[in-house]
């Protein structure tokens, strides 16, 4: 009995090791866990880019073209380099004309290709200019920024044009956003048969961004055409709409129409509140009006899917006779003459002490 217990005893140790040389030993494979590679993006917005009269003849040339290298020559790297750049285009394009000034704009076709050219993303189009030149206008200006490929929100051409870009999804290095713009009239002009125009209203503005498809919203932003022009601190009507805007799902709001910078609010959420960039280019010379700001934001994801927001502002200043505008840095490069160099400075000065910082 012992001799067959040891003898099959043996058997079975045999065969185990033979299954073990045939099979091996089991493997555990124990993947690393993905690691967290936070998504940064850069937004870079300015306020209402405007055509008077004066603007249209620097800007025309001896064989009667338009030419604005001269007015956005500093302006456009900055733009360029941002992952998202942003303009309040308050002027009608056409390709013919005829071209006029205010009180009802109309620009050669060649703003958009330099807006083109500096690398703007998105033109928002709901002001209180944009029904200028009827639906005639709305359609051209639209046909053109197309030619150019820039998104253009705020305003359309008709129903199908609403339907497809009322939210204009945009994705830049891995964040998704969705931009969203409205106006609080347009000068008493009805919104011409057959076009749209977004006008301010409460409901439907809570309607629009609960339409917004999250998957591709990381962050929403609003650009907003209210106010009053020429004040240089925001009314309760601004403050109220942006509390709204922001309890919709609103990340940052970004506003013109004053024709002055506007003060800006970072909340407890960190949502950002840019009251009014004031003018990005424009005739008006008059104090706080001769300039406005560039407003970057800088988007950094601390957690995955949530982002914190920061903000920087840059005092941009319009020098004659070619409407150059002038950045900080270019200011002191370029020539200016005594009386220009003291309007420059009245305008960084009150425009720092406004925001309540030194702008850089």
């Amino acid at each position: 009995m012992k001799q067959f217990s040891y003898i099959a005893a043996t058997t079975i140790v045999s065969y185990l090791l033979l299954m073990l040389c045939v099979y091996g030993p089991k493997r555990i494979y124990i993947e690393d866990a993905p690691s967290f590679v936070p998504r940064k993006a850069r937004i870079a917005a300015v306020g209402d880019l405007m055509q008077h009269l004066p603007q249209l003849n620097a800007a025309r040339q001896a064989d009667s073209t338009y030419n604005y290298h001269q007015s956005f020559k500093y302006i456009a790297p900055l733009l360029r380099e941002a992952d998202i750049a942003i303009v309040n285009l308050e002027t009608t394009l056409s390709h013919s004309g005829p071209y006029s000034g205010y009180p009802t704009f109309c620009s050669p076709a060649a703003v958009a290709g330099a807006m083109a050219d500096m690398g703007v993303d998105v033109a928002t189009f709901a002001n209180n200019h944009c029904c200028d030149r009827g639906g005639r206008g709305i359609r051209s200006t639209i046909e053109i920024l197309d030619s150019h490929r820039i998104p253009h929100i705020g305003a359309y051409a008709d129903s199908i044009d609403y339907k497809q870009n009322n939210i204009c999804y945009l994705k830049r290095r891995g964040i998704s956003f969705a931009v969203v713009n409205y106006t609080y009239g347009t000068n008493g002009i009805p919104t011409p048969k057959g076009c749209v125009v977004n006008l301010i209203d409460s409901v439907r503005i809570a309607a629009d961004i609960a339409s917004i498809d999250k998957r591709f919203a990381d962050c929403i932003i609003a650009v907003m055409h209210w106010g009053n022009e020429y004040e240089r601190h925001q009314n309760s009507e601004q403050r109220a709409l942006a509390n709204l805007l922001k309890r919709c799902g609103v990340d940052i709001i970004l506003g013109s129409h004053p024709h002055v910078v506007q003060p800006f609010e970072i909340d407890n959420n960190g949502k950002i509140t840019v009251y009014s960039m004031g003018n990005f280019v424009s005739n008006q010379r008059k104090r706080y009006c001769d300039g406005g700001i560039l407003a970057t934001i800088d988007i950094e994801e601390v957690a995955p899917n949530k982002f914190k927001y920061s903000l920087s502002t840059m005092p941009l200043w319009v020098k004659l006779p070619h409407y150059t505008i002038l950045t900080p840095e270019a200011a002191y490069t370029e020539e200016l003459t005594e009386a220009e160099k003291q309007s420059y400075n009245i305008f960084v000065s009150d425009t720092e002490k406004l925001l309540g910082a030194t702008i850089k």
